[in-house]
Order: C-alpha cells, then sequence, then structure tokens
C-alpha cells in the first residue's frame, strides 16, 4: 500500500484568517458602536471573501493560484458595487468620500476609505488594490500581465494631480456654487458611475497603448496618494530568505508594479515599496521559494522601482 504524506504547513494559512478575523472584528465594533446588524454583514463578507481568496492563494498549485484572487476581485468588488449602486445609492468614488467628509455625510464612501484606505494599510498595506478594487478587477482581464517597466517617474506625479484635480472641484462645488449632494442621492450614485466607466476606458487604453494591465494604477489612479502615506507602516509585506534568492530576476520580470524585488531582499529587507500591492505574483513565480507573506515593523518608502530603457 502507497503512503501519502501531508506537508501542509497551516502558518500558511496566518495572514488569511489574521485578515479575515480583523474585518469581522471591525464588522462587530460597528454593530455594539451603532446597534444595526449591517456593518457585521458587510465587514464579515468582505473578510470572509478576503479570507478564502488568501487562503486558496495559499494552498492552491503554483499554476492555479491566481485564482483565488480573481475570485476575491469579483466577490468583493462586485459586492461593494452593488451596494452602492443598488442599495445605498452613493458615490463611493474618492470625490464622493470627500463630499461626505466635508458636508457631514457619513456614508460608505466615508467608511470605505477610512478603513481600505487609511487605517487598513497599517495592517495590511495596499492588499487593496491587489485583492478588492473593482477597477483593477476589470484590468486584470487584459492580456499585458507581463509589463517592461514603467516610464519614467515623473509619470507617477499624474497620480497626486488627480487626486488634487478631485478634491479641488469637490471644494468649488461645496463652497463656491453650494452644491453639497455629492455623496448620497440620484446626482451622487450618477457621478459613480459615470467616473467608474471612465476609470474602466482610461485603464483600458493605457493598458494597451503601454502594453501594461496596471498603467492606471502607476499613473493615474488617485486612490494611491493616501493609501501611500500609512502602506509605508504595514505590519504585513513580502518578505524573503537572502540565502534561497538567486537574483534569476522571475519576480521582477512579472510583478505587475515592477518592483525591484531582489534588491530587498538580498540586503535582508523586506519588499518596503509603497507599491506593493501583495499581489503575491512575485511569490508564485519564485522557483526557489525565497519569498513569502510576513509579519514585521519596518518603515517603507524606498522605492526600488524597474524603469524603461531610454
Amino acid at each position: 500500500m502507497m503512503k501519502t504524506q501531508n506537508n501542509f504547513n497551516f502558518k500558511k494559512l496566518t495572514v488569511p484568517v489574521v485578515v479575515m478575523l480583523a474585518f469581522w472584528g471591525l464588522g462587530l465594533w460597528g454593530f455594539v458602536a451603532s446597534g444595526y446588524i449591517q456593518p457585521v454583514i458587510m465587514f464579515g463578507y468582505i473578510g470572509t471573501a478576503l479570507g478564502v481568496g488568501l487562503g486558496l492563494y495559499e494552498t492552491l498549485p503554483k499554476q492555479k493560484k491566481p485564482v483565488g484572487r480573481r475570485l476575491t476581485l469579483f466577490l468583493v468588488g462586485l459586492f461593494l458595487m452593488v451596494i452602492a449602486i443598488f442599495m445605498s445609492r452613493e458615490n463611493v468614488q474618492i470625490e464622493g468620500a470627500i463630499f461626505g467628509l466635508l458636508t457631514g455625510v457619513i456614508q460608505m464612501g466615508v467608511i470605505h476609505y477610512v478603513i481600505a484606505k487609511i487605517i487598513g494599510p497599517l495592517l495590511f498595506g495596499r492588499m487593496w488594490c491587489g485583492w478588492a478594487c473593482w477597477t483593477v478587477m476589470v484590468l486584470d482581464l487584459l492580456p499585458f500581465k507581463r509589463p517592461s517597466g514603467r516610464l519614467p517617474r515623473r509619470f507617477g506625479w499624474f497620480r497626486y494631480l488627480h487626486f488634487g484635480l478631485s478634491l479641488g472641484i469637490v471644494l468649488l462645488l461645496i463652497y463656491g456654487v453650494g452644491f453639497r449632494a455629492g455623496a448620497s442621492g440620484s446626482i451622487a450614485v450618477t457621478w459613480f458611475i459615470i467616473g467608474n466607466l471612465l476609470y474602466y476606458a482610461v485603464g483600458i487604453v493605457l493598458a494597451y497603448t503601454l502594453k501594461d494591465n496596471r498603467a492606471f494604477c502607476k499613473y493615474v489612479c488617485p486612490v494611491s496618494v493616501p493609501l501611500k502615506i500609512t502602506s509605508r507602516f504595514s505590519l504585513i509585506k513580502i518578505g524573503g530568505e537572502a540565502a534561497k534568492c538567486n537574483d534569476c530576476g522571475a519576480c521582477v520580470k512579472m510583478c505587475p508594479m515592477d518592483i525591484r524585488i531582489p534588491e530587498y531582499i538580498l540586503h535582508n529587507e523586506r519588499v518596503l515599496s509603497t507599491e506593493c500591492s501583495l499581489c503575491q505574483t512575485c511569490i508564485t513565480v519564485c522557483a526557489p521559494e525565497a519569498l513569502k507573506l510576513s509579519f514585521g515593523f519596518d518603515v517603507g518608502g524606498k522605492e526600488l522601482l524597474r524603469e524603461q530603457s531610454a
């Protein structure tokens, strides 16, 4: 009789379980604070979807690992869009969150940005970008999964210009025109739908022009501005073992955000770039299995990025 050996390491499920419990904890806190069950349903669902997707990524064979992330992108992205459009009828674009903050309307957009884009990244970095973003949900279906490097770094400042433009438009509408209905209601949800369609259109055009699925994220997306601030202090980052890394460059070639990963690992650092979305593609393609998700205390912001040659 042939003997089989179970070599499964349950430590691999540490990150999925921690992320899932963190969201359930938020939901329970929201229930206790408000008396409403909705926070438990929303955050419990998101946490479970992330936990399942991250768990599948850890347990599936290498060839099938991306299934976990794509599944989670659709489970979370479509869920939030359906709630925003058909149930709460809110604008969950960044402008809707700014409207909510400045007009005192604490709606889904404000809560979403505070948790997913400001406080959450202290624990899980830019995991939102890699695992839950409804824009990435669509852009990841495009065929350009192996970028050739970034445009010169100055092009990344368009994200900050976009953020400033969004903020300026909201300030003008509130204090210059007296318009305050940008957070919730029929106008707000129309803004959200049109805004998302524009994001998709720009993202697809950029992807085909630059042959890069994540060109929108690198050069245009305003959401990365607040995300890059708090994700510097993320407890969860990509770590690795310098002794195992052979500097083959496979992780760099496949990284959708063009991060020069070995340069961190070979200097006994975790990946400190605030561009990392924790998609774990680098872990999947690493033949010597030198990379892994890890918990730790360090400060990111050291950007080692692969740029296109002139």
